[in-house]
Order: C-alpha cells, then structure tokens, then sequence
C-alpha cells in the first residue's frame, strides 16, 4: 500500500493530505505567516497567579498570554520570568496551554526562543517512510533538511479525488457507508454528532438488526473524520434508531476505529441518554476553527481569487471585502505575496463598509 504526504500550496497556507491506496488517511493545514505556537518555546514573564483556575497566566512575547497549570509543577511568582513551552494552540477562545521548561535562558524579557514543529513537521514524522509530494518551490525552501531527501516536486500536488475528500471536510454533513450520514455541530462546550439512518430502511431485517448493521458499519468512517477534521475536547454521538439498551453492542466498534487515532482518544461509554462519550486531546485548532474565522475567509477568498487570476492576461479581478477581512489580509502580507507568486497578479482590493465583515465579492469595476 502505497502512502504518500501531499503538500498542495495556497495563499497563506499549504494544505496536507496523507494517502494511500484506501483514500485519505490524515489532514491539516499549515499557515507559516500564521503559524499556531504548538511546541513553541517561549521565555515569558508571569503575571497574577489565579487560583481559582488552578495556574497562572503567563505573558508571551507577542502580546499574548498563556496558561501555566499548577499541574505543570511550579507555581511561579508574579513578575518571575519563566521558560514555558506551547502544548496546545489557542483555540476555542481560549489562550494557548503551557508547561515549564528547565534552562538557562529564563532570565530577560519575554522572547519567541524557538519554534515548535510545523503541522508538515509532525506528519512526517508519523509517516516515517511517506514521500513528501510538493508542488511548489516555496514548500521545499520551508523544509527543513532532513525531509528534503523525501521531496518530490510535482506540477499538482492533489489529484481530483484527494481535492474532493479534503474540500468535503468543510461540510459539517458527511455521507457515510449504507447510505447513512452524520451531522456535526461544534459549541462551545463540546462537539456534537447525530448519525440518521439511510439504507436500514429498506433492509428486510428485523428493525432493530438492521439498525444495529447499519450503525456498525458506519462508525469507523464517521470516527475517522474526527482525526481528519481535528475534533478534539468533549464529543458526543447520537447513533441512528438504534434502543438505547442495544447501543452498548457498539463498544468494540467504537474502540477499535478510535484505536487508529494517533491521539488515541477515550471513549467514555453511553450516557443515560444512550450518547456515546469521546474525549479527545485538545492540540493544534480544529479544522472548523481554520475555516470559520476572519483569517481563514481571507485565505478561502485569496485561493478563489488565484484560481481565477493565474494564467489569465490582463488586469484581474478586484474585491471588496468587509471590515474583519481587511483587517485579516493587513495582517499576513505573505499571503498576499504567495497569491503574487502563484498567479502572476498583484491582488488588489477595497473596503466595503456595506458587506457583512466576513463578506466579501468581486469588484465588477475593475473586471477585465
């Protein structure tokens, strides 16, 4: 079986697919000019102790702050600098998580001392004997040296079918085997999914038999899009038409599919309510969280804007975009340099006070 590491250039970001011959086998995406501090070593400065939480806010060099549980082993002083590193990226609305570091560099203002490994990075190192398949010098010159051996340059890093399973990621409806599909609704507190039953209504089996075969047959499609979109913290899942004594039938199905994820997530079992419990560690942003903010519409729009400009003579397309999104593109000029370099055009835009903030359309004005 075949496996191979595709990294497919965009503006702002380089998506990684990880495939083989049964489809794909993981997902991330990596944003340099946005990188998400996991495994970042900071020296920081701390701040009040909260008690009530448990730990400590620490200040970091850009501005922001970070937690330092008690549980990490030392309760600094206010005022104390600190050598801390990043084990899970802001997310959620909440801050990055921390844990102490020993050294000798704790002494001097807050300062980035060294960057974490790069979602790349850490999917190479699962895949150990993966080619990493690129289509963009740019790629190549953010490797570091001992992936480069492992590059091949391509013209396309993703074929039609890999464009297709990652682009389906975006949708929080998936069509899952025997017809069935899967809702996903992330909260604040927790993600949810509710499975509906498709092709067990037309099985001849007892009701319950067939419920049951549909499920089962289901789960470990729907289980691997929780690795594939980074679902992490509380999930809860609500299987299809299934007696709620019946659905603890479902245990070895749910534990052999979650046994394939490298974070190696927890099923809790069934609440009184027959919801199956998942716990899932919380690292890098989930895949909704990518996608849904100001800085990840910038990027949708600068990737739609590229595809339309690249190749074509003239002058280009503009846009109008709202206030978050201007605000989302003044912050990360190397998107706008990487949709320079990948269409030949300089992107040009305006703000639109008359557009949602998020919103964002093509000037017809300056159409060729």
């Amino acid at each position: 079986m075949t496996t191979r590491i595709l990294a497919a250039s965009a503006p702002g970001e380089i998506r990684i697919a990880v495939t083989d011959d049964t489809g794909l086998r993981d997902y991330a995406l990596w944003r340099p000019g946005r990188p998400d501090g996991v495994g970042d070593l900071h020296r920081g400065r701390a701040g009040a102790r909260m008690p009530a939480l448990g730990g400590t806010f620490i200040d970091l060099a850009d501005g922001t702050a970070g937690f330092l549980p008690d549980s990490a082993g030392t309760a600094p002083t206010e005022g104390d600098a600190v050598l801390v590193r990043v084990v899970r990226a802001p997310q959620g609305g909440k801050g990055a998580r921390l844990k102490a570091e020993g050294g000798s560099d704790a002494a001097g203002p807050p300062a980035l001392l060294a960057r974490g490994p790069t979602p790349l990075d850490a999917l190479a190192q699962a895949w150990p004997d993966a080619p990493i398949v690129i289509d963009d010098a740019a790629i190549a010159a953010r490797l570091p040296p001992g992936l480069r051996p492992r590059m091949q340059r391509v013209p396309r890093a993703f074929d039609e079918e890999t464009e297709a399973a990652c682009a389906a990621l975006a949708d929080p409806v998936v069509a899952l085997p025997g017809g069935m599909r899967a809702s996903i609704t992330p909260t604040p507190a927790l993600v949810a999914i509710d499975m509906d039953g498709g092709g067990a209504s037309t099985d001849r089996r007892a009701k319950q038999t067939a419920q049951f075969a549909a499920n089962r047959d289901a789960l470990p499609a729907l289980l691997h899009q929780i690795r594939l979109r980074n679902l992490s913290g509380a999930i809860v899942l609500d299987v299809a038409g299934l007696a709620i004594r019946k659905r603890q039938a479902l245990r070895e199905t749910i534990e052999a599919a979650l046994a394939q994820d490298p974070l190696r997530p927890r099923f809790l079992g069934f609440t009184a309510l027959g919801l199956a419990e998942i716990l899932r560690t919380r690292i890098r942003p989930p895949l909704h969280e990518m996608l849904s903010g100001a800085p990840g519409r910038a990027l949708q729009m600068l990737d739609d804007w590229v595809r339309r400009s690249a190749g074509q003579p003239g002058r280009p397309p503009g846009l109008r975009v709202g206030t978050d999104l201007a605000r989302a593109l003044a912050e990360d000029p190397d998107a706008i340099a990487d949709a320079l370099r990948l269409s030949g055009h300089q992107p040009a835009w305006r703000l639109d006070p008359a557009l949602p903030p998020q919103g964002w359309t093509y000037d017809r004005d300056t159409r060729p």
